[in-house]
């Protein structure tokens, strides 16, 4: 396990609130308002392969992608708890035609409409409904901080619908998509928590029903062999979860993925299945977020990487370095559909200094005449260690498998042979 000290020391240069402005990632204004930052180019094709990446492993796994709202009537979240329970993080609610509505601060009362809309079979379950959908909350500006805490959050969540029996697994296969994430990302969990009801009262719900979920999510942490840490009074007030923690560059500790079973609100919602026996049957709520909130997931990336982001999610991938102004057409040709590239010509500096330039970019080529003639390319890595020149043609396909290589599903087909690159 990663200690705290040891990734706040890993990350102690790299906070994310100066250099992601350094790196034009992103920035904020005070007429948006404290809390609410907005994405600059750079940092959308981050944010927009990090998207479309979580959308592909769920996918893969089997859930179904809808869209709902960000508005809600108040009457909805009287019904699943987070008004009584959440009120003072919502924001007020706004009349509107007779009747109040409210931002959402939570996904999952929007999927149990949706898994209500028509009736269910137990042919059905799992049904496994995800969704990258907008939240609010009304974070007082005092704990507000670059994309670590803030009022307007675009949150990676999906509810499983299943049977009791089928819970465990489903929790199980939610949590090996967590650490199959974190694998890709770079990122590296501080420590994984089991977070229990405490004796306050903002816990609602069958005493029993919540033992019952511990107990499985004490099982598939013990299955998947992890040390964890167990808390009293960091559960959700519907149930139990095992939260992923992370560890910023000040020290700070925050959730950024979690695994929640709940088996209250599908009895708020009147949740219902037909079993094998004809019988009606009350589903389990698998509540789960791969990477949690876009935003901070961001501000995680950042700060372990310093800017220098795994290939796949790098703004630019491939820089293109003519020598001079007769190498720039060939250097503007060189193009293809699956890499980010840019050509970088002499305008922007020295030879030396564009590559100084570009040392957070995963790979860089110098174009000169030599490339020209023999329609070549040599990449350098960013630890400046270089490839053997190849084709043009060759090189691209490589380097495009290469950056591929951490999204594949096990056991991939192997890819085009191309020489592997020193270790980086």
């Amino acid at each position: 396990m990663v200690t705290r000290l040891a990734v706040r020391e890993e990350s102690t240069m790299h906070d994310h609130r100066k250099l992601g402005r350094e790196l034009e990632l992103f920035g904020s204004d005070p007429l948006l308002g404290a809390g609410l930052p907005y994405w600059l180019p750079d940092g959308a094709i981050v944010r927009h392969s990090l998207e479309e990446y979580v959308r592909d492993v769920e996918r893969r796994a089997g859930y179904r992608h809808v869209h709902s709202p960000v508005l809600g009537k108040r009457e909805l979240y009287e019904l699943s708890g987070h008004w009584s329970h959440y009120r003072d993080d919502m924001f007020p609610p706004m009349d509107l035609g007779g009747e109040q509505v409210v931002l959402r601060p939570s996904l999952c009362p929007h999927h149990a409409l949706i898994y209500r809309s028509r009736g269910r079979s137990y042919r059905e379950l799992p049904l496994r409904l995800a969704e990258l959908g907008g939240m609010y909350r009304a974070e007082l500006s005092g704990v507000l901080g670059g994309l670590s805490r803030v009022r307007a959050i675009q949150l990676n969540d999906a509810h499983v619908f299943c049977t009791l029996d089928q819970v465990e697994d489903e929790a199980a296969a939610a949590l090996a998509l967590i650490r199959r994430a974190y694998d890709a990302l770079g990122i590296q969990p501080a420590r994984y928590r089991l977070s229990l009801a405490g004796d306050s009262g903002k816990y609602v719900g069958d005493a029993g029903k919540w033992l019952r979920a511990a107990d499985i999510l004490r099982s598939v942490l013990d299955r998947a062999g992890l040390a964890y840490d167990a808390v009293e009074g960091e559960a959700a007030f519907y149930g139990p979860k095992i939260d992923v923690q992370v560890v910023d560059s000040a020290g700070r500790e925050s959730t950024l993925s979690t695994v929640q079973v709940d088996f209250h609100q599908p009895e708020q919602f009147a949740l219902e299945y037909v079993g094998a026996d004809g019988a009606k049957h009350r589903p389990v709520m698998v509540h789960r977020s791969i990477i949690g909130s876009i935003e901070r997931a961001m501000a995680q990336l950042i700060e372990v990487h310093g800017g220098a982001f795994p290939a796949w999610l790098a703004p630019v991938q491939l820089r293109l370095l003519p020598v001079s102004d007769a190498e720039l057409p060939y250097a503007n040709r060189i193009r293809h559909d699956d890499l980010r590239i840019e050509v970088v010509d002499a305008s922007r500096g020295s030879l030396g200094a564009r590559i100084r330039d570009g040392r957070l970019a995963p790979y860089q080529a110098v174009i000169g005449p030599r490339e020209v003639s023999s329609g070549g390319l040599s990449v350098r890595l960013r630890d400046g260690s270089q490839l053997d020149a190849r084709p043009v043609d060759d090189v691209l396909a490589w380097l495009a498998d290469e950056i591929r290589k951490p999204l594949r599903p096990a056991n991939p087909a192997s890819g085009p042979g191309f020489p592997e690159p020193p270790s980086r």
